[in-house]
């Protein structure tokens, strides 16, 4: 079943053809010089689409080959039936990704390569078997299953005997398990692609192929397929491994080869990328071309990455000899790596949007750090961030939480300094405050999983926790344009332990010096904020914890009395609804009419933190914030892949190249069931915004922790994150959660 398609968040040239819902192109922009390209043609790789876009559809789906087809080559990994019907499923059968299971529940055993394998095989079925009881689904759990079930396989005649086939790549499977089974594999393939225009045909068995040698058209292109380097090559018995190193023999009946993509940048145990091989050159050098095969933007790949897709395409193109082309489940990532990134593309001048690192790069670097802090501003970010905590002693330092046992050691070294402080938190934890700066010196910081994403292990506990005095230096030295001081906690502080922490902060502001470099002074507290508001110079910028769906006027009067900014979580500006995007608020367009500028928080890389509307790809993300929510500014963890994006020739939506953002609520109406209407966020209250005068700071000695049973709650500031009905952590719940943090 056909289903209209509302996907529009490719680019522009990646747009499904004939739907009229869809917007028109923009006018095209200058073009620039062609980039000159190290593949052996010296044009610019091509990419092959697995299935289609097979990773959000099934494989070989209508949707994900219309999905798929402007921007890539269709590469069909064919099935054959004991009739010789030709299928397009990946595999040597039919249970990862088709509903065979529920068709026929027995199963066979069958060697092939040498391994025996058990499951459902297509040489067992009728053409008419499968393409009339056997549907696809989606063969990878994180993908949606909304689409299983709905289309059957692909009929390769079906599908290059229509009126408009796409540009093919025909992989034959397991060529020598089809003839021991009695299928003419040589006959029908030859068939099809004397038929058919099919622009490349390959195999992993280099007998198959050296059968059809010189029987196809010549406009077809013969690829040698090199699987894991252990497995043998049929014909020869041979590991491919040994095998790939005769490219003058492979030359003799290939124009080229795709290889998995580690033969070309090998992955350590430890995650990390190891030194490249020599694969791509030599096979140049012979006069053959090589297509890497396995990429996925939801496959983890290495550490080395970031999990930035884009990263791991461009460490194939601009690294050494570019390989010819990409085998991939995400095509329009892989085109937009060529096209917008490729050659280290990038504007004259970046956009207007800001990069604001979230506690530096805390994607590369344990957050907070000094190494976070100079890796975000080599990164690109426009502004760097500290959030201020104060020990004991009254020294001001940089940390996500005052709660410091959430992002160091603390819980290893002073457990048994642990306390609830209810007026910051639930649960008991091991403060700052209750800490001299000594002793936090002592104190190595983490790097923070994300979920159960490990961020770059091998610099988990790297860097070392700066002062506000060395945050500001950092940022001076290495010229960043501009910094952000978060002010957190500060009526608890004067009140309850002492401290002057808005002083603190004006303090070092002062002595900073800065002359070009924006400052923007941020807290959750009205109050806070107006103790600024007497410095010009300044731009206050208010944290909003709530989730809303739109900012009353008034409300938006009371916030411009404060601050000129605001800062709020993403889950505010586009609502997710199962991962899918649900609807745009009105949030920022409230804020921007009352001369609010808007910043959006927390952009990550990892493909669990996106909705399926952004293809598992961060830079569609960021276009939709940029241009469909027209936010001023973003908070990521990852300034790298912000900052690569915004300073790139297609974050310009009037280029003709441009990387469309998605469009909430789009991708939802292609889903067979529609989801119940959701009730909008509520709205923005007064109250949420306006706190009380901050207290007097206490000049008396300052108190000693409360434990967790004295302890008795205060009402927190209006931005502060509502207070969860939870016990805090027993002695015995930290010390297993040290445990486990020491042991990642």
């Amino acid at each position: 079943m056909l289903r209209s398609l509302f996907l529009i968040s490719l680019l522009v040239h990646a747009i499904v053809a004939q739907k009229p819902a869809l917007p028109k192109p923009k006018p095209a922009a200058p073009q620039v010089p062609a980039k000159k390209w190290s593949t052996l043609s010296g044009n610019e790789p091509i990419v092959i689409a697995r299935g289609g876009y097979s990773g959000l559809f099934p494989e070989g789906t209508p949707d994900a080959i219309s999905l798929s087809r402007d921007i890539s080559i269709l590469l069909c990994n064919l099935q054959l039936s004991k009739d010789g019907g030709a299928f397009c499923i990946t595999g040597s059968t039919l249970d990862n990704s088709t509903t065979i299971e529920f068709y026929d529940h027995k199963q066979s055993t069958y060697n092939i390569d040498g391994k025996d394998l058990k499951g459902h095989f297509s040489v067992d079925y009728t053409t008419d078997q499968i393409s009339m009881n056997i549907s696809v689904i989606q063969a990878i759990f994180s993908r949606p299953s909304a689409y299983d079930g709905l289309d059957p396989v692909l009929n390769l005649d079906a599908l290059l005997g229509g009126k408009n086939p796409p540009r093919f790549w025909l992989n034959v499977q397991n060529a020598a398990f089809y003839k021991e089974k009695g299928v003419q594999v040589e006959d029908i393939v030859l068939e099809l692609l004397k038929v058919y225009q099919i622009d490349f045909v390959s195999s992993s068995d280099m007998g198959f192929l050296k059968s059809i040698s010189g029987k196809s058209s010549k406009a077809t292109k013969v690829v040698f397929q090199l699987l894991n380097a252990k497995d043998v090559e049929p014909s020869t018995k041979k590991p491919y491994e040994i095998v790939v190193k005769d490219f003058a023999m492979i030359k003799s009946f290939a124009s080229g080869i795709m290889v998995p993509k580690d033969y070309i940048w090998p992955i350590k145990a430890d995650k990390y990328l190891g030194l490249p091989t020599t694969v791509v050159s030599d096979a140049h050098r012979s006069g053959l071309e090589v297509y890497a095969s396995g990429f996925a933007n939801d496959f983890f790949a290495s550490y080395s990455y970031n999990y930035d897709p884009t990263a791991e395409y461009l460490q194939f193109f601009d690294k050494g000899d570019s390989v010819d082309g990409v085998v991939t489940d995400f095509p329009s990532t892989a085109s937009n790596a060529i096209v917008c990134f490729a050659h280290n593309n990038t504007l004259p001048q970046k956009g207007p949007t800001l990069v604001i690192s979230n506690n530096g790069a805390s994607g590369i670097y344990p957050g907070s750090s000094d190494l976070a802090y100079k890796q975000a501003i080599d990164d690109g970010a426009d502004i760097i961030d500290c959030s201020v905590q104060m020990t004991r002693d009254g020294i001001a330092f940089c940390s996500n939480s005052s709660d410091i046992g959430l992002d160091t050691n603390a819980m290893t070294r002073f457990m048994s300094r642990s306390s609830k402080v209810p007026e910051i938190q639930p649960s008991s934890g091991i403060f700052s405050f209750d800490l001299s700066w000594s002793e936090i010196q002592t104190l190595k910081p983490q790097t923070v999983k994300n979920g159960d994403f490990l961020r770059n292990p091998a610099n988990k506990t790297s860097g070392k926790l700066v002062t506000l005095q060395e945050f500001l230096e950092i940022a001076k030295t290495k010229a960043v344009p501009g910094v952000l001081v978060n002010i957190q906690n500060a009526a608890y502080l004067a009140s309850k332990k002492g401290l002057d922490i808005v002083n603190a902060v004006s303090s070092a502001l002062k002595n900073a010096t800065f002359d070009k470099q924006q400052v923007l002074v941020q807290s959750d507290d009205s109050s806070v904020l107006s103790k600024f508001k007497d410095n010009p110079s300044y731009k206050r910028v208010m944290f909003l914890n709530e989730r809303m769906g739109n900012v009353p006027r008034k409300t938006a009067e009371e916030i411009i009395k404060y601050a000129e900014a605001v800062n709020i979580p993403k889950s505010s500006v586009i609502e997710v609804y199962s991962s899918f995007l649900y609807r745009l608020t009105n949030v920022v367009k409230e804020l921007k009419e009352a001369n609010i500028t808007v910043f959006v928080r927390n952009l990550k890389n990892e493909y669990t933190s996106l909705a399926f509307d952004y293809w598992s790809d961060p830079n569609v993300e960021i276009a939709t914030y940029i241009q469909t929510a027209k936010v001023d500014g973003i908070f990521t963890d990852f300034p790298a892949t912000s900052s690569r994006f915004i300073r790139s020739p297609c974050s310009d939506i009037n280029n003709k190249l441009a990387i469309l953002p998605a469009r909430p609520g789009e991708l939802m109406k292609t889903l067979p069931s529609q989801p119940p209407a959701q009730a909008p966020l509520p709205p923005l209250e007064v109250a949420k915004v306006v706190d009380p005068p901050l207290p007097p700071v206490n000049d008396g000695s300052k108190s000693e922790p409360e434990s967790a049973d004295d302890a008795k709650p205060s009402p927190p500031p209006s931005g502060a994150r509502p207070m969860i009905a939870n016990s805090g952590l027993s002695m015995v719940a930290i010390l297993v959660l040290a445990m486990l943090l020491h042991s990642n």
